[in-house]
Parts: C-alpha cells; sequence; structure tokens
C-alpha cells in the first residue's frame, strides 16, 4: 500500500469517525427528527460517514463477491447523496423565498420624510 492509499484510508477513517461523533451527538442531544434541517443534517452527515467507512471497507476487501456488494452499496449511497444534495437545495430556495417574503413591506409602510415641526 503506497502513502497515497494509506493517506486516503487515514482520511476516510477520519470522516467515517468524526461523522459517527456528530450522529451519535446529535441523536442524544437534539430534537432532529422534528425538522426538515434537522432530519437533513443527520442524513447527510451519515451518508458522508458511510462513504468514509466504504472507504475503508473496500480496501480491505478488493476482491470477490464482498467487494461487489460494497460497490452496489456505494452506488445506493451516491444517489441516496445526490437526493440529499437536491433536498439542500430545495431548502436553500425555500428559505430564501420565504425570507424575501418577509422583508418585503408594502409601500404604506415604507419610511416617508422625516415630519417638519
Amino acid at each position: 500500500m503506497g502513502w497515497a492509499q494509506m493517506a486516503n484510508l487515514a482520511a476516510s477513517g477520519l470522516v467515517a469517525l468524526a461523522s459517527l461523533v456528530f450522529v451519535i451527538a446529535y441523536h442524544l442531544h437534539a430534537p432532529w427528527r422534528s425538522t426538515p434541517v434537522g432530519r437533513h443534517l443527520m442524513g447527510f452527515t451519515a451518508a458522508i460517514g458511510a462513504l468514509g467507512a466504504y472507504t475503508i471497507a473496500i480496501t480491505i476487501w478488493p476482491d470477490g463477491m464482498v467487494a461487489s456488494v460494497l460497490r452496489t452499496a456505494r452506488t445506493v449511497l451516491m444517489v441516496v447523496i445526490a437526493a440529499l444534495v437536491m433536498q439542500r437545495i430545495h431548502m436553500m430556495v425555500t428559505a430564501q423565498h420565504r425570507g424575501a417574503l418577509l422583508n418585503t413591506r408594502p409601500p404604506h409602510d415604507q419610511p416617508g420624510p422625516p415630519p417638519s415641526v
């Protein structure tokens, strides 16, 4: 195993571990199921952690039936990540639209010149 593969393995392990710590802490300390943003944070973090875990697993089992199953799981995982990114785009557009609606003031509420004394 070369230095590049070892570095990739170490970085992937770090991503998997950091994601696992976040998922556990967020699950224990936040009501993440109650909001779309909370569910998105949990899902996206878990998916990225699974991608790091995939890299470790495929390095350990690069051939055979296990590798075939892992590669299929990776394809499914990439589709899940794409769906989560589309969800993120939808949440961003919705939040921007909501913000634009909240920041719009009717013309009669616009401040005019100061009163003369």
